[in-house]
């Protein structure tokens, strides 16, 4: 009897750690779940000249009561998988933004970039023999990101003159490409230390091109606005290249075009972007309309 006893014993104390281990268990699994944020949700859209390439859309929606009656406001995010939260919790937090959408664009991947991908999209053609990492999507992507901003007009009440463009490093310089090639697809460009040097300078001739342009009066530049940034512990080149873009596009306000330089203290590189959010929402979104 006294070794049944102990064999019950023994048998209830191995139940009590068999449950014990299967809660510790349970308890990692549910720890370990996605975090979603909150007021935000993900799409994936299909682009390239094929639309067989995936982005991951990540939109931060209005938390205002009614439609403004232009529409809303929206931010496009480039490099999105590594700033979009930033911008997203920077709208968020300050009631004046309520009724403002952003937009990021991103890639199907868990790291901060894909540099294979953005690679190719925000740069231009160059020679094969320098085509490594592939590059010479900029154009194609520009027409992928008019498909996004009419995916975005048609799921929300959107303001047409209130469309807004945000990228760093290489995506500033594709955003500065935009506003030389397409001034029109938005209002407000803004670029985070752009790589201003690449392939060349080759971005020179493009901006001589569209300063001619808005000269000539073939561009209203009225409603718009061009925002660079850099950070006060970058190079000397990084900080002084767009700085000099920004003063000679400063004559540009004869004919509306509103133009700032902007140097963030105590940043570098990479740290630039997160600090900078609440600052480019301003930019973007106290902006008068027409």
């Amino acid at each position: 009897m006294p070794g049944k006893k102990r064999s019950a014993a023994w048998r209830f104390s191995m139940l009590g750690c068999s449950l014990l281990v299967l809660g510790l268990l349970m308890t990692v699994e549910v720890s370990a779940q996605e975090v979603k944020l909150s007021g935000t949700r993900q799409l994936t859209f299909m682009g390239g000249p094929s639309a067989d390439r995936p982005y991951h859309l990540f939109i931060s929606e209005p938390a205002g009561k009614k439609i403004p009656r232009d529409g809303h406001p929206v931010l496009f995010v480039l490099d999105a998988n590594a700033y979009f939260a930033a911008f997203h919790e920077a709208r968020r937090v300050q009631a004046s933004f309520e009724e403002a959408i952003i937009v990021g664009i991103g890639y199907p991947t868990t790291t901060p970039h894909d540099f294979l991908r953005r690679s190719y999209d925000f740069s231009p053609a160059v020679a094969p023999e320098r085509n490594t990492p592939p590059q010479g999507g900029d154009d194609e992507f520009l027409d992928t990101l008019q498909k996004i901003i009419d995916e975005i007009k048609r799921r929300y009440p959107v303001n047409p003159q209130q469309l807004s463009l945000f990228g760093h490093s290489f995506g500033g310089m594709f955003a500065m490409h935009a506003l030389f090639t397409r001034p029109t697809l938005f209002s407000h460009y803004v670029a985070a230390s752009p790589s201003l040097w690449w392939n060349d300078n080759y971005l020179l001739k493009q901006e001589r091109h569209f300063i001619e342009q808005v000269e000539a009066g073939l561009w209203d530049t009225r409603n718009q606005s061009v925002l660079l940034l850099v950070g006060d512990r970058e190079t000397p080149q990084s900080i002084q290249e767009p700085q000099a873009l920004e003063q000679r596009l400063q004559p540009l306000s004869r004919w509306g075009l509103r133009t700032a330089f902007y140097l963030q203290p105590d940043e570098d590189h990479m740290s630039l972007p997160i600090s900078i959010a609440p600052r480019v929402l301003r930019q973007v979104f106290t902006a008068r309309r027409r």
